[in-house]
């Protein structure tokens, strides 16, 4: 709790300096914020509850329901200090062939989220957010859940932000326990898979305009326990630092596009960083740009960066080149989207054979390749034909047919915690297997949705050949938010 003390220390110095120069905001920043580094919020919820805006709510002309009035409850009588509350109650069951791909008896898992969070406003310039977690789990086959399986109850967010503005410039800075994915959603994500979520400690401070802004941050990941608060600590091993800036893309040149243009700047230090069982001092620079957004019918999401530094005695060079588009056939939100990601993280020398070509995400998402956590971006290459529609407005499936090789057959195929499948770096096929994804989304109301899921990864030789088998995963979770 070390982190909260400093801040709120930190904090009045803070806003002074920017009350003193800001003027009052009636409005939120003036950069987009679909694309400010906060995620996407859809129906008025976000992945980070923090990036909701129920203000609208603070009249109560304009709820529908009790639980409305907990989006805006007034502590002042002007309305000026208000709290948010927010909460989630997820449950889930996960089935799972072969585990770790071995062939074994079947794994079940019963996994319980329960969340709860309280956004505190004090005027324009002031916000403090905590919120808590429990991840509860039981099953067959469980062997040793992890801490962001099993966790009593844990701080998972807990941050103090101040924001104003400067002339014509959005400024703003938040300290604490926080979930941070200002960047590409394979590089940096919240991994709402996980029961207990991802999030990090330290500073994000950022400064916006209406077509450009500047993101600077430094952080260190929160190191979760299974017990209660007192064991979820800042990793001391681990560092991420970096700027990001954001650019609007002119709406004129593709006829009304929504587009955005983020290069990147990151460093990530690891005291402990693992490859082909050497463990040892890592440091990562990333040099990147992200370019993601609407053009007409067409949506991408495009990311190239390269990665260099050092890893005990073996310098880093390596690459990710990352591409998803696709296309809206037809008309309305509704209608099929047809496209496909392709995607290519370097590989080669993660046991010790000259450089380190391995490209690594510093916290990404892992489930896009797999939910069943086969793949990760490194040494990788996929293709994918992906396809999505709605027959009706409250349902949504969505689909893919992933193909996979490595991209070098002297390293290993890693999995998605980043740890080889051994042995895999002794067999000299490419091919990696082949996934079929399947998921529907049943939106039984703006606060409840039913979700399903089934995936079979159809091993190749480079699999097969080191042992490992075929395997399917079937998951569903009803998830109730307000």
């Amino acid at each position: 709790m070390q982190f909260l003390v400093r801040a709120l220390g930190a904090t009045p110095a803070l806003v002074l300096a920017l009350s003193a120069s800001a003027q009052t905001a009636d409005k939120a920043s003036l950069y987009p914020a679909a694309a400010a580094g906060d995620g996407a919020t859809t129906g008025g919820y976000n992945l980070s509850r923090w990036a909701e805006d129920w203000r609208t709510l603070c009249d109560p002309a304009k709820r529908v329901d009790p639980i409305d009035a907990l989006k805006c409850v007034k502590l002042t009588p002007s309305g000026d200090v208000y709290v948010t509350f927010s909460g989630e109650a997820r449950l889930r069951v996960n089935h799972t062939t072969n585990p770790n791909l071995r062939d074994s008896r079947a794994q079940r898992q019963d996994i319980v989220r329960l969340v709860g969070g309280a956004d505190l406003h004090v005027g324009e310039h002031l916000r403090v957010y905590a919120e808590v977690a429990h991840g509860g789990i039981g099953g067959v086959e469980l062997g040793a859940p992890a801490a962001t399986l099993r966790n009593d109850v844990a701080v998972q967010q807990l941050f103090v932000e101040a924001k104003g503005r400067i002339a014509d410039v959005d400024v703003g800075a938040r300290y604490g326990r926080q979930e941070f994915v200002d960047g590409p959603n394979l590089l940096v994500s919240q991994r709402d898979n996980n029961t207990i979520r991802y999030t990090v400690n330290g500073l994000r401070a950022w400064a916006r305009t209406g077509t450009m802004r500047i993101d600077a941050f430094d952080l260190k990941p929160t190191q979760y326990g299974d017990l209660g608060t007192e064991d979820d600590v800042i990793d001391p091993a681990r560092r991420f630092s970096g700027v990001t800036l954001g650019f609007v893309v002119p709406k004129g040149w593709f006829g009304g596009s929504k587009l955005y243009v983020d290069p990147f700047f990151w460093r990530r230090r690891n005291k402990v960083g693992a490859w082909g069982g050497r463990v040892g001092p890592a440091t990562r620079y990333y040099l990147g740009t992200h370019v993601f957004g609407e053009a007409g019918r067409v949506t991408i999401d495009w990311t190239v960066n390269h990665q260099w530094g050092q890893f005990r005695d073996q310098k880093i060079d390596a690459w990710h080149l990352l591409f998803a588009q696709n296309v809206r056939v037809g008309n309305g939100t509704g209608a099929p989207r047809l496209g496909f990601h392709a995607d290519y993280a370097s590989g080669g020398g993660g046991y010790g054979d000259g450089k380190l070509r391995n490209a690594y995400a510093p916290f990404g998402n892992n489930i896009y390749y797999s939910y069943g956590l086969f793949l990760t971006p490194s040494n990788l290459i996929t293709v994918a034909p992906t396809f999505s529609v709605s027959p009706v407005p409250v349902l949504r499936l969505s689909g893919a047919v992933q193909r996979a090789w490595r991209a070098n057959v002297h390293d290993a195929v890693y999995r998605a915690s980043g740890a080889p499948f051994a042995g895999t770096q002794n067999v000299r096929d490419a091919r990696i297997g082949d996934v079929l994804q399947l998921q529907a989304v049943w939106t039984l109301s703006p606060r409840l949705s039913l979700t399903g899921r089934y995936e079979h990864l159809a091993a190749g030789p480079s699999l097969t050949k080191a042992g490992y088998a075929s395997a399917d995963f079937l998951a569903g979770w009803l998830s109730f938010r307000f």
